[in-house]
């Protein structure tokens, strides 16, 4: 049976991988309760490989055993350059160095993001009958498990290149790459499922790419201010378009609410902060500008299904 690390690799080769003709230069590895796990390996890349970039979505399901279903996202990379460390002896540089390194490397990034049903379950309309294969499959109501693989389109690739390339640390990259990670199902369900049209857009403004970019920057503000509640309306006067043009803008590009996806992101950076960071959960109310502990509470489980202090019994 083939390495599961590797079925990626040897998909986007077109011939099975050995392990000793792998050479990682970084991995990284997250799993917190409840949230998507997900890992980014990052091997060296050699002259003569000729590698495809490849995506995978793994549907798993298993009516007998209901804690096993999740859906797997998959993608192999190639071509991205990075500069070898050379204050070190021989060691290769962090993941976000500089590109501009006169001593680059040629790599291949290999990444894995697994979501369970209760995660998914946000993106999840009330059509649980529906003959959409996305409803179906992001409300595990579709009994048959399959696996699609298809190159990557234009707004995935950029989802993961900036995965691969940001330069955020600790909390911070924590948020990042949450809102990444949850953009990144979003837009994977529509290229690999093949229901939407990406060039065309039902709201007639987004065809303007001005008011298109405003639609993102209200989004990396909505991110900046995870701590620091923010209104539509403040926000609308941020990005400079008005409050009905943003919500449904918004909704188009990223296929959520403003509101659900602002509680989205400050309940996966509250599960961080408690089972990451090890802080309280008075601690965490308060850092994410919650009026009472027992609001917090409230907010925190309806995302989650769970309080906050039994995720630290997981």
């Amino acid at each position: 049976m083939a390495n599961q690390q590797n079925d990626i690799l040897s998909l986007a080769y077109k011939q099975p991988f050995l392990q000793e003709e792998l050479e990682v230069l970084h991995e990284l590895d997250r799993h917190i309760p409840g949230s998507v796990k997900y890992s980014i390996k990052r091997y060296k890349k050699q002259p003569q490989w000729n590698i495809d970039d490849t995506g995978i979505l793994v549907y798993h399901y298993n009516k007998n055993n209901p804690e096993e279903n999740h859906l797997e996202l998959k993608f192999c990379v190639s071509g991205n350059v990075y500069c070898k460390e050379k204050q070190t002896e021989c060691d290769y540089c962090k993941f976000n160095a500089s590109k501009s390194c006169v001593e680059k490397i040629e790599s291949i990034d290999v990444l894995s993001f697994i979501y369970t049903p209760s995660y998914l379950q946000q993106f999840a309309k009330s059509q649980k009958n529906s003959s959409s294969l996305t409803e179906r499959v992001v409300s595990f109501s579709h009994d048959i498990s399959f696996s699609k693989t298809l190159p990557l389109c234009g707004k995935t690739r950029l989802t993961i290149e900036s995965l691969l390339n940001h330069s955020y640390s600790d909390t911070l990259e924590n948020i990042f790459i949450n809102a990444q990670t949850q953009i990144l199902f979003l837009y994977s369900s529509d290229c690999m499922l093949g229901e939407k049209i990406e060039s065309s857009f039902q709201c007639k403004f987004l065809s303007n790419e001005a008011d298109r970019e405003k639609i993102i920057k209200a989004r990396e503000i909505l991110l900046q201010h995870i701590c620091d509640p923010i209104t539509i309306k403040s926000l609308s006067r941020k990005v400079a378009i008005n409050e009905c043009y943003l919500k449904k803008g918004f909704k188009e590009i990223f296929g959520t609410t403003i509101f659900d996806f602002y509680q989205s992101q400050r309940m996966e950076h509250a599960k961080y902060l408690l089972y990451d960071k090890g802080l309280s959960v008075t601690e965490v109310s308060l850092m994410l500008g919650y009026s009472s502990i027992s609001h917090f509470s409230t907010a925190f489980k309806k995302h989650t299904g769970i309080k906050p202090c039994e995720l630290l019994i997981h």
